[in-house]
């Protein structure tokens, strides 16, 4: 399907890694020019390299995305390269285990501007240029923020934020004709999963256990089928859906777990 993406200029967030660079690398088979940011030049740059491999485009921005200075340095960057900004995926976090018993404030507020405060202030600086392009803005969630984990005090607070900002921008951005939607993730295979699982004492019996309680093919969601939705929703193919919560879990957090016992 041409998703009539060729050419848009898409800041995607934690673009060098797992889901951001499935979704950087879809924009691009797209014909998009993919704006990779990310902490460290030198992943962005072997995404940009895949994506030219492929006979594409993209650009790549080093930022500290919990440094508000460099949030703003990010999408300056991005517009006076290109004088246009047509989308914006916020995508980069990280489940850091700041809990209630073993967090504090110095913590948990470093988890803030990991997960949730950057996906503000991104919006913020690159609003006027999605005003004049009616671009779309992707905010990535976890299900954490529904369903709860446990010893994750921070960032189930941060994806509950980023699924209040997306309702709170599809309305105040309704006039400008930008919209905003969000996908929840529930358990995806990235690179981070991969790494936590293997801290863990049983490690393949853990993942099997998760797996199984997955209704839809008792397997993990993949980062593709995450960036196939993603494109999707900044796509003008999705034209009528803004304020969306739209979950890509194979089911996991709201198909009734008896289900499970049926199959």
């Amino acid at each position: 399907m041409n998703l009539n993406l060729k050419d848009k200029v898409i800041i995607v967030t934690g673009g060098a890694k797992g889901i951001g660079k499935a979704i950087v690398l879809g924009l691009a088979k797209e014909g998009a020019i993919p704006v990779i940011v990310g902490r460290r030049q030198a992943d962005n740059a072997l995404v940009k390299q895949e994506v030219e491999a492929l006979g594409g485009q993209a650009f790549a921005v080093e930022a500290e995305l919990s440094d508000p200075k460099d949030c703003e340095a990010a999408v300056a960057t991005t517009f006076n390269h290109f004088g246009r900004i047509d989308g914006l995926v916020n995508n980069a976090g990280v489940n850091d285990g700041v809990g209630l018993a073993s967090g504090n404030y110095d913590k948990f507020v470093a988890s803030l501007h990991k997960n949730l405060i950057h996906y503000y202030l991104m919006a913020h600086h690159a609003l006027d240029a999605l005003i004049a392009s009616q671009g779309s803005i992707v905010n990535i969630t976890s299900k954490t923020a529904e369903t709860g984990q446990g010893n994750t005090s921070a960032y189930a607070a941060s994806n509950g934020g980023r699924n209040a900002l997306t309702r709170e921008w599809a309305v105040e951005l309704l006039p400008h004709r930008i919209r905003v939607n969000a996908i929840v993730v529930a358990e995806c295979a990235t690179p981070q999963y991969d790494t936590w699982i293997q801290t863990l004492d049983n490690p393949v019996e853990t993942l099997k256990k998760i797996t199984d309680r997955i209704p839809l093919e008792h397997r993990m969601t993949t980062s593709e089928e995450i960036a196939n939705t993603a494109l999707f929703l900044l796509s003008d193919k999705s034209s009528h859906t803004t304020g969306q919560l739209i979950h890509v879990d194979g089911g996991y957090v709201h198909l009734d777990r008896s289900i499970i016992a049926e199959q």
